[in-house]
């Protein structure tokens, strides 16, 4: 924490972050609790995520009915989406509306970005600093800094080098960037890389897509809701609700029963064909087995290879591109709006550096192990330093000077996703070994913050003054959830930003819980049922 602080601001709780999370987590502090309660945001805005990234083509993969608060029916009935796939600006405006709505901006200290927290065991408060030198003390810490929002800038040699511009999709700049004229090169081809692409290619003059690891992805077949769909979704908020909170992803569609291996060929082409032609995420859904079963998986990865080639006219570009290593779904699952169909433009030219990777960045564009190209732009699309990254920078030092980077050198350990062993009265929202990014965001989010506001409750009417998770339970969870994701196909995917596997040096463990939202939410009421077992409780 910076030398030079303010006189200490005494508060209730600090919550790091105006995102769904933080936003959510305030309104209830706030209002319903009556604490006295601030947010700090490095942004000038609310948004969290959605504030960084605003790349060419930023859109949600969950359906717009169902990526909203879903806690109040008001909120819900007066808000209204145009897309089936809300973009940035759009979820901006949903973000702002409910700051509005709920009257939270006034709690919120905009342009203040978190340098330091620590813990004074003695007085039982957290010491929050922040990079204006401003100073605030409270009883509960809460991160609500996201899963995706410490951007992943690979150290490239070179790099400085280089005489054009460059960005990262998750620091992109407000006013926009011009590829109008430009050689563009797009490194990474995750979500954002397939998002980004068929946008730069129609703006610029050639788009250079620097392939690592190929992937698969599914249409979203995006379009504009109709009126009869609106009133629908208005008319079904409480069952829409119910079902969200019901389901293992959070989502708004339930997982068939039915067995991928159960059905012969052609039953099996035609229910992919089906949800192919519907698009989006609930094609994962289409058979229960998909991420359990190896031989499951294979009937879909196989199904979408051959609609890869289908697409894709220059045989060895399709090859590439359906040359994929890992079962489909154990990575991130994309959905597109045209990207395969992105590769049949006279300006587009994919490289693949996995055969010949990437040596170093030139003046004038990228040198791989064979080949150099000219570039007027580089955007890096290789993602963020997940889950782990955005607390780690927040230097947190808990009881006995133990700092969370510390805590997690061997990679992150926490009790429900919720509490580290060693920093008492911090709680972090949707944190490794939580559902998080393996749902829908929302939907996780609303869960964790109700759990954390029902928590804090009960210990204040119970004059509890330190809550804080055991050892014994911390050891207990990881196991857990170490067990959940073997039971899946997720650990397959060597390179999946689930694993760490795209940031440098970084412990290679399966951070979030694949055990499924309703099934963990059930497991969380039942730990607050039983007294808050796993945590010690002091007066």
């Amino acid at each position: 924490m910076p030398d030079t602080m303010t006189s200490p601001v005494a508060l209730d709780a600090v919550i790091i972050g105006a995102g769904f999370s933080g936003m959510y987590q305030l309104h209830l502090l706030r209002d319903r609790l009556g604490m006295n309660v601030i947010v700090l945001e490095a942004g000038e805005g609310v948004g969290g995520t959605w504030y960084w990234n605003r790349y060419p083509g930023a859109r949600c993969d969950s359906e717009s009915h169902s990526y909203c608060y879903m806690f109040s029916r008001e909120l819900q009935q007066e808000w209204e989406w145009s897309e089936r796939y809300p973009e940035q600006p759009e979820i901006m405006r949903y973000m702002n509306f409910v700051a509005d709505r709920l009257d939270l901006r006034r709690s919120i200290r905009f342009g203040t970005r978190v340098t330091g927290a620590r813990y004074d065991a003695a007085a039982n408060r957290w010491h929050v600093g922040t990079q204006g030198g401003e100073s605030f003390q409270a009883t509960y810490l809460i991160t609500a800094v996201g899963c995706l929002s410490t951007a992943n800038v690979p150290q490239m040699p070179g790099l400085e080098t280089f005489a054009g511009d460059w960005y990262h999709t998750g620091e992109w700049p407000q006013s926009g960037v011009d590829f109008a004229g430009k050689r563009v090169g797009l490194i990474g081809t995750g979500s954002t890389g397939i998002q980004a692409a068929p946008v730069i290619a129609a703006q610029a003059k050639h788009l250079t897509v620097f392939q690592r690891t190929a992937n698969y992805s599914v249409p979203a077949h995006n379009a504009p809701l109709t009126p009869e769909f609106k009133q629908w979704v208005k008319a079904n908020y409480e069952q829409l609700r119910a079902l969200m909170r019901s389901t293992t992803n959070g989502h708004p569609f339930t997982i068939a029963e039915r067995s991928a291996l159960d059905v012969d060929d052609a039953e099996r082409e035609a229910l992919f064909e089906q949800a192919w032609a519907k698009g989006g995420l609930q094609f994962r859904a289409t058979f229960k087995d998909l991420l359990s079963s190896l031989d499951a998986n294979a009937t879909a990865a196989e199904f979408i290879k051959r609609k890869i080639r289908s697409i894709v006219r220059d045989p060895a570009t399709a090859e590439l591109l359906a040359d994929i290593d890992h079962p489909y779904a154990a990575k991130r699952p994309p959905i597109d709006s045209h990207y395969f169909e992105t590769f049949n433009r006279e300006n587009v030219t994919l490289v693949d550096v996995r055969s010949a990777p990437i040596a170093r960045i030139t003046p004038t564009g990228l040198a791989t192990t064979t080949a150099e190209y000219e570039l007027d732009i580089i955007v890096f699309a290789t993602g963020f330093d997940a889950m782990t990254g955005p607390l780690l920078r927040l230097n947190i030092e808990g009881r006995d000077g133990l700092t969370l980077r510390e805590a997690w050198a061997a990679g992150p350990r926490s009790y429900l996703g919720l509490q580290v062993p060693g920093f008492p009265n911090m709680f972090t929202i949707t944190g490794p070994g939580s559902p998080s990014v393996l749902c829908n965001m929302p939907v996780a989010i609303e869960q964790h913050v109700e759990w954390i506001a029902d928590c804090i409750s009960h210990h204040r009417g119970q004059r509890i003054a330190r809550m804080e998770a055991t050892e014994e339970a911390a050891d207990a969870w990881v196991a857990e959830v170490n067990r959940a994701a073997e039971a899946t196909l997720l650990p397959q995917a060597s390179s999946s930003w689930y694993l760490g596997a795209n940031v440098p040096g970084k412990p290679r463990v399966f951070m979030p819980y694949a055990g499924g939202m309703a099934h963990y939410a059930k497991i969380c009421a039942d730990v607050a049922a039983k007294g808050y077992e796993g945590f010690t409780l002091t007066g």
